[in-house]
């Protein structure tokens, strides 16, 4: 059986560290592994449409960013299927099948619709499209017959759904779907980075986040405004890095060498912990640390994303072909679906074969 990945992000915005740390980086291993026969990256569209449904333009206008933060991180067309949702129809109609499969409870107990619908203070006013999304994202990851999914622990839920909705089916019409796999990152604290005020998340509706496409001085402007230890208030006051934004993001991004090249006087980031600790490290001289750290992965982001805004017709054409591949493969999934489903009337002469002999009885 073939390895295929199937991942994606909802075009709301530009795409920020916190996705890169949980998700972005690991794309580009997993793409450059050379373990796996297919990948497919969707910019869901369609899913974002389910809470922005009066505001098609927020959607569009953002197609394209999410499609440079994709470049500029160096995921390759040679390699991963870069695919717009709505270009690829098949994944509505297996949607809809799907939605037969799955109760209203069961969807009201996800744990992540929960939260989300808890977040967005939708209350009573849910769009079904939103309440029904984990059923869509069952859809765009059977279409591909998606083996891996890579995803944050937050996502579970959603893994967990789309397994139940394929043994639903391959035990009502036979062995059709395949069942995925969640990749969960080994770095904890990657998983779910929490945003800059310290918040639970980073998240583009909080406002809370470093993006990749932003300017070096705006990330230093970010960095040096981070929460920190709020008892921390002088240099020599012990510190607490255990709830500490600055110390979480060192976690996720800082390496030996980077201490090293900038902070020389600490082998390692649990050196630097525990002087900070003890007292007599000032949180000034962390987030500088902590800036250096990010502009070195940044820079290099950066450059490749100018290049890439100079040159959209690339990027463009890019979608173009990452879609028509997408396509190719999710109709093949329709087809054996509508067979195992017994609705494939026109792909052949047995389904007017089988009322002529039932006639002829």
């Amino acid at each position: 059986m073939k390895k295929i990945i199937l991942t994606g992000d909802r075009p709301t915005g530009n795409l920020h560290i916190g996705h890169y740390v949980g998700s972005l980086k690991r794309r580009v291993e997993l793409q450059n592994s050379g373990k796996y026969d297919e990948i497919y990256i969707l910019i869901a569209d369609a899913q974002a449409l389910t809470d922005n449904a009066e505001n098609p333009q927020k959607i569009r206008d953002n197609v394209m960013n999410v499609a440079l933060d994709y470049l500029s991180v160096g995921l390759d067309p040679n390699k991963s299927n870069i695919v717009i949702q709505s270009s690829v129809p098949a994944l509505t109609e297996l949607n809809m099948y799907y939605l037969n499969l799955v109760t209203v409870s069961r969807v009201q107990r996800n744990p992540t619709v929960k939260q989300e619908i808890k977040q967005k203070d939708f209350e009573t006013s849910i769009p079904v499209g939103f309440f029904t999304y984990p059923i869509s994202q069952a859809a765009d990851i059977t279409a591909f017959l998606a083996t891996d999914i890579p995803v944050g622990d937050d996502q579970l839920p959603m893994i967990e759904q789309a397994t139940e909705i394929v043994n639903k089916f391959n035990s009502i019409y036979g062995e059709t779907l395949v069942a995925p796999k969640a990749l969960l990152s080994e770095n904890v604290s990657s998983q779910r980075l929490v945003g800059i005020d310290g918040k639970a998340k980073m998240s583009k509706s909080l406002n809370n986040c470093i993006y990749l496409c932003d300017s070096s001085e705006v990330v230093r402007q970010k960095v040096m405004s981070m929460y920190t230890d709020p008892n921390h208030l002088k240099v020599e006051d012990p510190g607490n890095t255990k709830d500490n934004p600055v110390f979480t993001y060192l976690s996720c991004f800082a390496k030996d060498e980077h201490f090293t090249k900038y902070l020389p006087e600490y082998k390692n980031l649990d050196e630097m912990k525990a002087h900070y600790e003890r007292g007599g490290l000032g949180d000034v001289k962390c987030k500088k640390f902590l800036y250096a750290v990010l502009e070195d992965i940044l820079t290099p982001i950066r450059e490749k994303r100018k290049y890439y805004e100079e040159h959209l017709d690339e990027v463009y054409e890019i979608l173009r072909k990452g879609t028509v591949n997408a396509n190719k493969k999710a109709n093949e999934t329709l087809k054996m679906v509508r067979k195992a489903m017994k609705i494939n009337y026109f792909d052949d002469d047995s389904f007017l074969n089988e009322v002529k002999n039932k006639k002829a009885q």
